[in-house]
C-alpha cells in the first residue's frame, strides 16, 4: 500500500535512500536545506518539494530524515518550522542521522509528547550501500513503531534490526564507528609495513584475506589505499564528528575507548594535511607521509 512520506534531508545519503522510497510506490514529499537539491531529486524521482521541514510532514504518516548532527536534527524537528509540531498524532519520525543517544532520548521523549513514533536508526554502509539499497540499520525506540516502520525501511536496507529502547540505535551506531577507526588503522598499518618490508603489498592482502584477517574494509579498500585514492564518500571530518559522541558516551558509560581516542587523533593529522573530505582510508596517507 502507498503511503504518504515526507523525506528530511538529500546528502549523499539521504538522496539514495529517498529515491528508494519513491521506486516503492510510496508518495514521497522532500525538504532539503539547500533548496537546489531538492529540486534535483524531483526532478530525478517525481514527488513533491516542500519549503520547510513543517510543510513537507504535514500529512506524512512517516517522515524520515538523514541530517548532519544533534544541532541539525533538533532543528528540522522541534524548531522554527520543524515537523514535530505539524506531523498527525500517531506518525512516526524515523531518524537516520549518526547522532547521539542522548538527542535521540530527548526528542523521543519530546514525539511521545505530542503523540507521535520516533525511531532512531542510524544507518551503516556508505553512500555505495545507500545508492544499492543495501544498507545495514539499527534501531532504537517502541517495537510497535518498529514493526510500521520497517518495510518502508527494508527498501534501502539489507539488514534492519531492532536493538533496544530509543537511544540503543545510536548506541548500536558508535559500536560499529569504534570498530571500523581500529579496523582500518590495521589495515592501513599493515599495507605499510608490506611496502617497507619489500613485499607486493596488493599480493599480501590477496593471501591474508583468505583468512582470520579478512575484513570488508580489506576487501574493499586496500586497492584504493595502495594507490591513495580516497574518494569513497564518507568523509574523516564526518568520522571525527561520530568519534566525538562514542568518546563522549564512553565518559558518561565508563567504557574504555584508548584505541578509538588514538585513531581520532590521527584524522586530526589527516585534517590537518588538507584531508577532511578524504575517506576513512586514508589513514594510510599519514604513514606514507611519514614513511
Amino acid at each position: 500500500m502507498a503511503r504518504k512520506i515526507a523525506f528530511i534531508g538529500l546528502g549523499v545519503m539521504g538522496f539514495p535512500m529517498a529515491g528508494h522510497l519513491s521506486k516503492m510506490g510510496h508518495d514521497v514529499t522532500v525538504y532539503n536545506r539547500t533548496g537546489a537539491k531538492a529540486e534535483n531529486w524531483v526532478e530525478k524521482n517525481g514527488g513533491a518539494l516542500a519549503k520547510t521541514p513543517a510543510a513537507a510532514a504535514e500529512g506524512a504518516e512517516f517522515v524520515f530524515a538523514c541530517v548532519g548532527n544533534d544541532d541539525d536534527l533538533r532543528e528540522v524537528t522541534s524548531g522554527e518550522n520543524g515537523a514535530f509540531g505539524y506531523m498527525s498524532e500517531g506518525a512516526i519520525f524515523v531518524d537516520h542521522t549518526t547522532a547521539s543517544a542522548e538527542v535521540a532520548r530527548e526528542l523521543g521523549s519530546l514525539a511521545d509528547e505530542k503523540g507521535i513514533g520516533f525511531l532512531d536508526a542510524p544507518v551503516s554502509g556508505g553512500q555505495a550501500g545507500a545508492e544499492n539499497g543495501q544498507l545495514t540499520v539499527m534501531v532504537g525506540g517502541d517495537a510497535d513503531d518498529f514493526a510500521k516502520a520497517e518495510p518502508l525501511i527494508q527498501g534501502f536496507a539489507k539488514s534492519v534490526r531492532l536493538m533496544g529502547p530509543t537511544g540503543a540505535g545510536q548506541l548500536t551506531k558508535m559500536v560499529n564507528q569504534i570498530c571500523i577507526a581500529g579496523l582500518v588503522q590495521s589495515l592501513s598499518e599493515g599495507i605499510q609495513f608490506a611496502k617497507q618490508a619489500g613485499l607486493d603489498p596488493a599480493a599480501v592482502i590477496d593471501v591474508i584475506s583468505k583468512g582470520a584477517a579478512q575484513s570488508w574494509q580489506m576487501e574493499n579498500r586496500y586497492q584504493t589505499m595502495i594507490e591513495g585514492v580516497f574518494d569513497h564518500g564518507f568523509a574523516v571530518d564526518w568520522m571525527r564528528k561520530d568519534l566525538a559522541i562514542c568518546l563522549s558516551e564512553a565518559r558518561s558509560n565508563g567504557a574504555q575507548l584508548p584505541v578509538a581516542a588514538l585513531v581520532d587523533q590521527f584524522y586530526a593529522d589527516i585534517q590537518a594535511m588538507d584531508g577532511g573530505r578524504w575517506d576513512t582510508s586514508s589513514l594510510i596517507a599519514r604513514l606514507d607521509r611519514r614513511s
